[in-house]
C-alpha cells in the first residue's frame, strides 16, 4: 500500500535572491558617475579579474560572458597549444563542457562516475590514459571535489594538461586548497543559481602565462593587442609590418567579452561568498543528516564541499519510490532537477547519442543518477526548519 503523503507547502524555488538590493544599487552607482562610465570591458572587467585571482589564488583570471563561453576558449586554447587528439571528459556535467570538446576538434573519451563524488571516475581515468590524451577536462559536480592524489600524480607525471570545470563548487577545496588552482586551468560560471553572479558570466583561471595570454586573444576576435605583454604585442607587429598593430589577428576566434556592468555586480558579491558558502554547507549537513539512509544515498565525500544544492539520490533503483518523490516535491511547491548536474547521462542526449549510438549503456553509475537522482535549491537563507520538514517529507515517500 502506497504511504500517505505528509500536507506541506514548502514554497522553496530552485533559487532565490542571489542578486540583492544591494548588488543592484552597486550598479546604480556606477551608472550614476559624471563623466558616464565606460560599459565596455574597461577597468570594471581588470578589477575583477584581479580580485577574483587573488580570492581564488591563481595568478591571472580572464572574464567572459558565460561559463560556457570559458569552456569553449579553454578548448580553443588548449587544441592550439598541444594539438589534435583526445580529452577525457565525465558523462555527468554540463552540456558546454563536452561540446566545445567537440567544436575545438578534440575526440571526447567518457568515463563513469564515482557515487560518492559524482565526478569522474578516477580509476577509469587512468585506465583511458595514453598518448593521444591532449587533457582530463573534470568536472566537479554540484560542490563536490572530484580530485585525488592517484589522478594528480599520474597526469603531472605523464604531462597531461588538468582542465578544472568549477562552474557549480566555488570555494570548494581539497586538501585545504580551492578548487580551480590544481591543473594547467579552470572554470568558473556566474549564473544566477550559482555561488556568485553576474547574472551571466564566466571566468578563466591560470597560473600559466602563456595559456592566459592565449586565451585573452580568443577572448576578443584573436586580436593581439588583448595581451597584457608588451614584448609578445612588439614581436607580434615586428612579423607582420604590413599591418596596423591595433588590428594584427592571431586567431580565428570569438567575442566573448562581458560588460563593466557584469563586472560591478561581481565585485560587489565577492566579499560575501566565503560567509555564504559557510551556511550552504551548514543546510546541506543538515539535510543529509534528516535523510533515511536506507532510502536515500548520504554517503557523499562531503570534506571541502560548497553545495549550492541538496543532492537527492535513491540508494537503489526503484521506480515506485521515485515516483512518490517527485510527487510529493510538486505537491509541496519544492522545485527540483532529475538527473542532477545538466540532466543526467550525457549520452543519453540527441547531440551525443547521434554521434555514439548507445554508447550510454556502458555507464551504469550515471544511468543510476539520471534516473534516480535529484537536486533541490540551497541557499544561504534557508529556513532550518524548513530542512527538517523537506526531510519528513522525503522519508515518507
Amino acid at each position: 500500500m502506497a504511504r500517505s503523503e505528509p500536507c506541506v507547502h514548502l514554497d522553496w524555488p530552485l533559487m532565490r535572491e542571489n542578486i540583492l538590493r544591494e548588488d543592484l544599487d552597486s550598479i546604480i552607482r556606477f551608472l550614476s558617475q559624471d563623466p558616464a562610465p565606460i560599459l565596455t570591458q574597461s577597468s570594471q572587467v581588470r578589477a575583477f579579474e584581479e580580485e577574483w585571482s587573488a580570492w581564488l589564488g591563481v595568478r591571472q583570471s580572464v572574464f567572459v560572458n558565460s561559463g560556457s563561453s570559458a569552456n569553449l576558449v579553454t578548448m580553443c586554447a588548449l587544441r592550439h597549444l598541444h594539438g589534435p587528439g583526445k580529452v577525457i571528459v565525465p558523462t555527468l556535467t554540463w552540456v558546454s563542457d563536452i561540446a566545445s570538446v567537440i567544436q575545438a576538434g578534440f575526440e571526447p573519451v567518457f568515463v563513469d562516475i564515482h557515487p560518492q563524488t559524482l565526478g569522474m571516475d578516477v580509476e577509469q581515468v587512468l585506465a583511458v590514459l595514453d598518448e593521444d590524451v591532449r587533457g582530463v577536462f573534470l568536472t566537479h559536480i554540484l560542490g563536490f571535489n572530484a580530485l585525488n592524489e592517484r589522478l594528480l600524480e599520474a597526469l603531472e607525471s605523464r604531462g597531461i594538461p588538468l582542465i578544472e570545470d568549477v562552474c557549480e563548487s566555488h570555494g570548494a577545496t581539497f586538501q585545504g586548497r580551492k578548487l580551480g588552482t590544481f591543473g594547467l586551468c579552470s572554470n568558473f560560471s556566474f549564473y544566477y543559481a550559482h555561488h556568485l553572479s553576474t547574472i551571466e558570466g564566466g571566468m578563466i583561471c591560470s597560473n600559466d602565462d602563456h595559456f592566459i595570454e592565449t586565451i585573452r586573444m580568443l577572448r576578443s576576435h584573436g586580436m593581439v593587442r588583448e595581451m597584457r605583454d608588451a614584448q609578445k604585442k612588439s614581436d607580434y607587429a615586428h612579423r607582420h609590418p604590413d599591418l596596423n598593430p591595433d588590428f594584427i589577428f592571431s586567431f580565428p576566434a570569438y567575442n566573448v567579452r562581458s560588460t563593466e556592468i557584469n563586472a560591478v555586480i561581481g565585485r560587489n558579491q565577492l566579499p560575501r561568498l566565503d560567509a555564504n558558502n559557510v551556511l550552504r554547507r551548514r543546510n546541506f549537513e543538515r539535510f543529509l543528516a534528516g535523510l533515511d539512509p536506507t532510502r536515500y544515498r548520504t554517503d557523499f565525500f562531503v570534506e571541502g564541499s560548497s553545495n549550492y544544492a541538496f543532492t537527492l539520490v535513491l540508494r537503489e533503483p526503484d521506480d515506485v519510490l521515485r515516483d512518490r518523490v517527485q510527487s510529493a516535491l510538486r505537491k509541496a511547491g519544492v522545485e527540483f532537477r532529475r538527473g542532477t548536474s545538466g540532466g543526467g547521462n550525457q549520452l543519453r542526449q540527441p547531440y551525443l547519442r547521434e554521434r555514439f549510438g548507445e554508447h550510454y549503456k556502458d555507464f551504469p553509475m550515471v544511468d543510476h543518477v539520471h534516473f534516480y537522482g535529484f537536486y533541490i535549491g540551497n541557499y544561504p537563507d534557508l529556513d532550518p526548519e524548513k530542512i527538517g520538514q523537506l526531510c519528513h517529507l522525503l522519508n515518507a515517500c
